[in-house]
């Protein structure tokens, strides 16, 4: 079986609570999602056909035990779920970040999975599978991109309603770096005492936004 992969790449995790450490990154093409502040629009299409072993080969190239499937949306390939039960197999710990809109049951049960709901803001709020929250273990961490105060309050109301920090490690509150100051985030969140991590993405400060691979 094979994958179309947009790019592979070693670097430190920027986000989520692996945030720092070294990481492989195995970024899946394909999505078919069109969020307004998307920002890896590279991975949306094209990308190299590599088979499973491939993509397993280069990781064990490295001396590193963690690796993240991202995209694109991953789960948009049937090959997403066998390679990361390779890679687990192989005894990588491995993260799988997903939209919110596909089943994230369809990985394996031992995938630490990030999902991302999509806020307002983002245009694809309507994407949503709710259903996914049911879905969700405490290995998971569910991620929230915050481009104004609408979308805080609507990430707040739904952590509230679904009780989201009793169902996963982590809730995750990101904001959109061209549309809010991180500041101002920082301070609803404090302001509404929320048990909630505020999170930047560490390879966008160590590096420019724009780079690529990193």
């Amino acid at each position: 079986m094979n994958v179309t992969v947009a790019e592979l790449f070693y670097s430190i995790q920027g986000e989520s609570s692996w945030a720092g450490l070294p990481c492989l990154f195995v970024r899946l093409a394909g999505c078919d999602l069109h969020c307004i502040w998307c920002d890896t629009p590279h991975a949306r299409e094209n990308g190299m056909e590599m088979s499973l072993e491939e993509v397993v080969a280069w990781c064990t190239g490295h001396d590193c035990r963690l690796v993240e499937i991202t995209g694109g949306e991953p789960l948009l390939q049937e090959g997403c779920p066998p390679l990361a039960q390779l890679l687990i197999e192989k005894g990588f710990t491995t993260l799988c970040e997903t939209c919110g809109a596909l089943p994230i049951d369809r990985l394996p049960d031992t995938v630490i999975r990030i999902m991302d709901l999509k806020c307002p803001g983002s245009g694809e709020c309507g994407r949503n599978d709710w259903a996914n929250v049911a879905r969700l273990t405490p290995r998971d961490e569910v991620k929230f991109v915050i481009a104004d105060r609408a979308d805080y309050e609507w990430s707040r109301d739904v952590v509230s309603r679904y009780d989201l920090t009793s169902l996963c490690k982590e809730v995750l509150f990101s904001p959109v770096l061209d549309a809010i100051a991180p500041r101002d985030l920082a301070a609803w969140i404090l302001e509404d005492g929320l048990p909630v991590r505020f999170q930047l993405q560490l390879h966008k400060i160590v590096w420019h936004p724009a780079q690529r691979g990193v």
